[in-house]
């Protein structure tokens, strides 16, 4: 593999580059008007123009990504992740185009891809389910009968979902009709699919995933857990690995379920199972990413393997160079998704132009990002700035290096998340790994960081007060320079 085209924008296709160069291949990066002078185009070795800004118009239009991945004698395709990543059609597209797909074969897409599907291929390796109906439904009185066989409360979730899309948590009966009636509506505007199932609601669920690996020739790895808790509007926030509260024997029987559901679609490459724990430790089957994570890095960093560099050297028919008995894991890693979102308004997506854009450096900081002082964060994709990760020896550490790196961070211009990472960092429900997927609504108001901005800024006063008056000249602030994308655990 010589040359490979990434199929995507922003960091992940700079993150997928780089691993890239550092094999020694050459990188073809496709981009929209909108991104014409974003990083990941000028890191590329060539570049294409696929179209305006509207991702149907560009990232997604697969036509054109192949017609141009032939004309130059592409090899690879890496999807990243979002746009493309999880549709069978593009896979097969791909394949049927004599480019290798760096990813999972179409069928594993196709079946992982509907929630249902998904559930009827593990049945057969015994995987824990949430009770609940494996049909989609769309009677309503069957639904109410189902639901008063299992127990309210209940979910209703679209087959074809994805980040909270076309799911209803019903409480109780009189309300079962229009929540239907509403997830059916969101699931077909979202997916073209209104098919919605029902199962049983896990009241205080934690969102544990295993990192997969699998490849040609039947060898699977699971690469142990994240936690992924901390979530707004059912999306990933903050994530962590290893989990605060998996035991060594849970670690390998979800380890052990994991790459049962891969063998169960005969997966290749990079991939996520999710499970919802609830508060006695029982875990339960959710579903599967065909793809790489956005928090993949956690993973990266704990167990000191390239993920990227794994989902390449699969895709050329290599054997895994691990087996499971060689994999441990060293330290802890946390990650924060930086959005362009104002906290203080719902998360609500903020534009504007990045009038001061400053990341962290130093020892045990990543950062995955896409983006440079300057530049306009557009309107039409995904709000995501970057992806900040620390890394330390225990999960204090961990936790201590984002904030410290939440510090140096200084964006301007456009709200963002930075504040909101800091009050989940310091929370005592996070310290104390005492929290469950409904953290932020439990504990998070607007005026939580407002409160805690005062208080900063207080301490900051102080701060520069003590400074001045023992005539520091400067901070002893670390700089370890660009980071290290092969591992960081400095």
């Amino acid at each position: 593999m010589q040359k490979i085209l990434v199929a995507n924008r922003g960091e992940i296709a700079l993150r997928v580059m780089r691993t890239a160069r550092a094999m020694g291949i050459k990188t073809v990066a496709v981009y929209s008007e909108a991104d014409r002078n974003s990083p990941h185009v000028r890191f590329a070795d060539e570049v294409v123009l696929l179209g305006p800004p509207p991702s149907n118009q560009s990232y997604l239009r697969s036509d054109l990504i192949i017609e141009h991945a032939k004309a130059l004698g592409v090899d690879g395709i890496h999807p990243g992740y979002g746009f493309l990543s999880e549709n069978a059609k593009f896979s097969q597209a791909v394949e049927d185009a004599g480019i290798t797909f760096i990813g999972p074969r179409p069928h594993a897409i196709s079946v992982m891809g509907s929630k249902l599907a998904a559930k009827e291929a593990v049945k057969a390796y015994d995987i824990p389910m949430v009770p609940g109906i494996d049909e989609s439904i769309t009677d309503i009185a069957l639904a109410k009968k189902i639901a008063g066989e299992i127990g309210y409360p209940i979910l209703i979730k679209a087959s074809a979902g994805g980040g909270g899309k076309g799911m209803r948590i019903v409480e109780k009966e009189k309300d079962i009709e229009e929540q239907m009636k509403r997830a059916v509506s969101e699931a077909t505007s979202a997916f073209g699919d209104g098919s919605v199932f029902i199962e049983k609601y896990v009241t205080s669920p934690r969102h544990i995933e295993i990192q997969v690996l699998a490849d040609q020739h039947g060898n699977y790895l699971h690469l142990f857990e994240r936690e992924c808790s901390i979530q707004r509007r059912h999306q990933k926030v903050v994530e962590e690995a290893p989990s605060s509260v998996l035991t060594p024997e849970l670690r390998k029987r979800m380890g052990e379920a994991a790459i049962d559901v891969a063998r169960a679609c005969d997966y290749i490459g990079a991939g996520t199972v999710e499970f919802l724990l609830d508060a006695d430790h029982n875990f339960y089957f959710l579903e599967m990413n065909t793809r790489l994570q956005v928090e993949h890095p956690v993973t990266e960093l704990i167990t000191g393997l390239d993920l990227v560099e794994e989902q390449i050297r699969v895709a050329r028919g290599e054997v895994l160079r691990h087996k499971q008995e060689d994999l441990s894991i060293t330290g802890h890693a946390l990650e924060l998704r930086v959005y362009a979102e104002d906290p203080l308004d719902q998360f609500l997506p903020s534009v504007g132009k990045l009038l001061r854009y400053r990341p962290p450096q130093g020892p045990n900081i990543r950062v995955d990002d896409g983006y440079e002082e300057g530049m306009d964060i557009p309107i039409y994709y995904d709000p995501m700035l970057s992806k900040l990760i620390t890394y330390g020896q225990s999960r204090g550490g961990a936790i201590k290096r984002m904030l410290e790196a939440i510090g140096q961070y200084e964006i301007e211009g456009v709200a963002n998340t930075l504040s909101f990472g800091r009050f989940v960092c310091e929370h005592e429900a996070f310290t104390s790994g005492d929290f469950d997927t409904h953290f932020v609504k439990k504990y998070f108001t607007p005026d939580a960081i407002q409160q805690h901005g005062q208080g900063a800024a207080e301490v900051a006063a102080k701060l520069a007060t003590h400074l001045y008056r023992q005539k520091f000249r400067e901070l002893d602030v670390p700089d370890a320079g660009q980071p290290n994308w092969k591992s960081n655990r400095l």
